[in-house]
């Protein structure tokens, strides 16, 4: 028996299918397969009622999926219980949005390690989307994701880290055009709607009866600011404070009241890891907090300097 079959029975109630089973742990449907055959070998019992169209738990398969979860939820608690009063120790595996990567999280994770040199953080880049999934099926411990946006896996819980505000951003120099100008005139750079903020974006535009001219849809706000510094284009996109400052770009606020997007770290309900969960949330709003406090300096010096007017109406 293995805790990787374990995890895989697990999905396989939880999704209610071998095929999305898979997906979800990374392995093939007969890979599945294999797994629980071994399992029903090693127990000497039948885990499913394989007459009908989607695999249903026997009576023994409901007794071993039971146990299988206390194991696994044993398991799982073991770094936490390796760790003393004064040092954590263990190990995390955690997922994150690229904003929060080339945000906080440098500063975090080095402070961590400080702190707690015992603690081994193992990181990821994704999706807000994918990056909630695998935090469901237990391939992650947590995962820094926008906030959850419907639908999204169930027996998720998160705590807020930080919120970004939500820009039109267009080439430098456009002087006192406003947005619905600039969507109308230009064309948009979409950030792809599979992304929650994405999905924010969207209904925004269609609330506010605001027409786009669609250019591209890209996944990466990296690359979609590349785009727009090169003037192919203008987007709207969830900035932190110090992006902004950086930005040499026309930025005018977007929505009406300005939108916000709250990043949060995403666990699952029973919360294997949270002594290691609230110790990484408390080192990301410490970083944040470093990097916002000069950016916000060096924001309002350039608007000074430039004299400056962002627009408060939608246009």
């Amino acid at each position: 028996m293995s805790l990787r079959a374990l995890r895989s029975l697990k999905a396989i109630a939880h999704h209610g299918s071998f095929a999305r089973a898979g997906e979800a742990v990374g392995l093939t449907q007969s890979a599945i397969s294999l797994q629980v055959r071994g399992l029903e070998e090693e127990f000497g019992v039948q885990l499913f009622d394989r007459s009908r169209r989607l695999p249903v738990l026997t009576e023994a398969g409901r007794i071993v999926l039971a146990r299988a979860e206390e194991v696994l939820a044993l398991y799982d608690r073991i770094p936490e219980a390796l760790s003393d009063e004064r040092s954590l120790s263990g190990r995390l595996k955690v997922g994150a949005i690229q904003t929060a990567l080339s945000g906080p999280m440098p500063g975090a994770l080095a402070d961590l390690r400080r702190a707690h040199p015992r603690l081994r953080v193992h990181v990821g880049a994704g999706m807000s989307v994918e990056l909630a999934a695998r935090v469901a099926n237990g391939e992650l411990d947590a995962a820094v994701t926008t906030e959850p946006v419907r639908p999204h896996p169930p027996d998720l819980v998160w705590t807020e880290l930080y919120a970004d505000r939500f820009w039109l951003i267009a080439p430098p120099g456009l002087g006192r055009a406003d947005v619905a100008t600039l969507l109308a005139d230009m064309p948009f750079i979409r950030f792809d709607a599979r992304a929650w903020a994405g999905r924010m974006i969207a209904r925004e535009l269609r609330r506010l009866g605001l027409k786009v001219r669609e250019e591209m849809v890209l996944d990466s706000q990296e690359v979609i600011l590349r785009m727009v510094e090169r003037g192919l284009g203008v987007a709207v996109l969830p900035l932190p404070d110090a992006v902004l400052a950086e930005a040499n770009l026309t930025c005018l606020p977007f929505g009406d009241p300005q939108m916000r997007r709250r990043v949060v770290l995403l666990e699952r309900q029973d919360r294997p890891s949270r002594r290691l969960c609230l110790a990484l949330a408390e080192a990301i709003r410490a970083s944040m907090a470093a990097q916002s406090a000069p950016a916000a300096s060096r924001t309002q010096n350039g608007r000074r300097a430039q004299g400056t007017r962002r627009p408060s109406k939608m246009g």
